[in-house]
């Protein structure tokens, strides 16, 4: 927020997703600035996260759809009567990870597929009332933050504590994968928004691959592709 405070026409609202309190307020204090509309809406919050599925804290994992689905689900239906009344344009920011099988990240991945159903469902629901629903499946972003990973750890006991530092450093952003610069993203991606683009959107690092991939080459190779440096193989060796 602080790099926003002092912009020209910016007014920063706090806004926790998982907090009907903020998004009440929020959506008050929008109507009150607005005169009721809204014009666009995008939906950006989101948790990363990673943990072997054997060893998920399934509390922990309905937290993280508390912030990856019901919250961006929360906010769409607050802001609902604005963007209706403005004939708007709501955006949600999905991840390339929901097409991908990548070790590690199947609840994060598990949660922004699930966010990406609701958009193209949404799409259609809203449209009688001339709201548009643009989802945008992204690729990695260099200023992803990854320091609450620096304390990373897995359960005790798990079977994958040989090749934990391995997962700690692709918790930490640092496995090697290619990242676009955020503003980069930012600036393509406020242009399709405002050229009123509507339905699905792939952008960001790798996406072209990942679409193609995904939608024309076979499983196993894909699946090869997700297993580089994740360690399997090493886990592999030990369990011959």
């Amino acid at each position: 927020m602080s790099k926003l405070e002092n912009m020209t026409d910016v007014r920063p609202l706090q806004l926790d997703v998982t907090k009907p309190s903020d998004i009440e307020a929020a959506a008050a204090a929008v109507s009150e600035e607005t005169g009721g509309t809204l014009t666009y809406l995008i939906n950006c919050a989101a948790r990363n996260h990673f943990m072997p599925l054997l060893d998920e804290d399934i509390e922990a994992g309905k937290a993280l759809y508390d912030t990856n689905v019901w919250g961006p689900l929360a906010v769409t239906q607050a802001f609902a009567p604005l963007l209706i009344k403005a004939k708007g344009t709501v955006v949600f920011i999905t991840s390339l990870s929901g097409y991908l099988n990548v070790p590690y990240q199947g609840i994060f991945a598990a949660s922004k597929k699930s966010e990406e159903i609701m958009a193209e469902t949404l799409r259609l629901e809203l449209a009688p009332f001339h709201v548009g629903v643009l989802s945008v499946v992204t690729g990695a972003l260099k200023t992803m933050g990854q320091t609450h990973f620096d304390d990373w750890k897995l359960p005790e006991g798990s079977l994958y504590a040989p090749i934990e530092s391995t997962i700690r450093d692709r918790a930490r952003g640092q496995e090697g994968a290619p990242r676009m610069e955020a503003v980069d993203y930012a600036k393509r991606v406020v242009s399709e928004i405002i050229r009123g683009r509507t339905g699905k959107f792939w952008y960001g690092a790798s996406a072209g691959a990942v679409k193609f991939g995904t939608s024309y080459l076979p499983t196993s190779l894909m699946d090869s592709g997700v297993q580089i440096k994740t360690g399997l193989d090493v886990l592999a060796e030990q369990n011959k």
